[in-house]
C-alpha cells in the first residue's frame, strides 16, 4: 500500500514538472480547457452527441445480425457451399482493408448519387458502420465458432440434433461466451468511429464542436466532445475487464499453481 501511494505521488510530481509547471501550460489551458467555453458549448455538442448515439444504437442491431450471418456462411461445411464461403471471405477482406473514412465517402455520397434520392444521414452512417464492423465482428464470431471443440458437434449430432439445432443450442452459446471480451472491444471502437459521420454533413458531436470552436476561436468544444465519447466508452471498458477476469477465474478454478 505504501509503495502504491509513493509511486502515485512520484507520478504526480513528474506530471507537474513536465506539464503543468511548463511556461506554455497557461496557453494550453486557455485554448483547450476553458471552463466558460466548455459550459457554453455543451448543449450544442450534447445535441450532436445524441445523433451519434442513435447511429450507434441502430448499428449495434444491424452489425450483430449481418456479422452472425457472414460468420455462419464462412463456416458452412461441404464443397457445395464453396462459392458462399468465398463471397463471405471476400467481403471480410475488402471491408477490413478499406479505411472507414473511405467507406463513409463511398456510402454517403455514392448511394444518394446512384439512387438519385435524398437519404437521411443517420441511415447512411448506419450503413457505413454496418459494412465495416460486420467484417470485423464476423471474424470474431467465426473464431469463436471454430474454437468450440468438434466433439461438441459430434455429441449433439449423436443425440439427434440437426445442423441448425446444433449451432443454436450447442455451438453458438459456447462460442459467444468465448468471444464476449473481443466483441466488447469492437463495440468500444464502434463508439468512437460513429463520430466520423460528421464528414457526411451530419451535425453530430464532432461537427457541433467544430462549429462552436470556429465561433469562439478555441479548441475547448473538441475536448467537450472527446469527454462525452470517453464517458460513453468507460462503462463498456470496465465491463470488459470484469468479464475477462471472471472468465479467467472460472478457467483457473481448481487449478494447481
Amino acid at each position: 500500500m505504501l509503495v502504491a501511494i509513493a509511486s502515485t505521488l512520484a507520478f504526480a510530481a513528474v506530471v507537474w514538472i513536465t506539464v503543468i509547471a511548463t511556461p506554455g501550460w497557461a496557453a494550453v489551458q486557455q485554448t483547450f480547457f476553458d471552463p466558460e467555453i466548455a459550459l457554453a458549448s455543451l448543449p450544442r455538442v450534447w445535441d450532436g452527441f445524441l445523433l451519434n448515439l442513435r447511429v450507434l444504437g441502430l448499428s449495434l442491431i444491424t452489425v450483430a445480425v449481418c456479422a452472425l450471418f457472414i460468420a455462419l456462411l464462412r463456416t458452412l461445411p461441404g464443397p457445395v457451399f464453396f462459392p458462399l464461403r468465398v463471397l463471405a471471405a471476400g467481403y471480410t477482406d475488402i471491408f477490413r482493408g478499406l479505411p472507414f473514412i473511405i467507406v463513409l465517402y463511398i456510402v454517403g455520397f455514392g448511394i444518394p448519387t446512384l439512387t438519385n434520392t435524398r437519404i437521411p444521414v443517420i441511415v447512411l452512417g448506419t450503413i457505413a458502420v454496418t459494412l465495416t464492423y460486420s467484417a470485423y465482428v464476423s471474424e470474431v464470431i467465426r473464431a469463436g465458432i471454430e474454437a468450440v471443440h468438434p466433439s461438441q458437434r459430434l455429441a449433439a449430432r449423436a443425440l439427434g440434433l440437426g445442423y441448425t439445432q446444433t449451432l443454436r443450442r450447442v455451438v453458438l452459446p459456447q462460442a459467444l461466451r468465448k468471444i464476449t471480451p473481443p466483441l466488447m472491444n469492437d463495440f468500444v471502437a464502434m463508439q468512437k468511429d460513429v463520430g466520423l459521420i460528421s464528414i457526411l454533413g451530419a451535425v453530430d458531436a464532432v461537427l457541433a464542436a467544430k462549429i462552436e470552436a470556429s465561433q469562439s476561436y478555441n479548441f475547448t468544444p473538441y475536448v467537450v466532445a472527446g469527454i462525452l465519447f470517453i464517458l460513453l466508452a468507460i462503462p463498456t471498458i470496465r465491463l470488459t475487464d470484469w468479464y475477462t477476469a471472471r472468465l479467467l477465474a472460472r478457467e483457473q478454478a481448481g487449478a494447481i499453481v
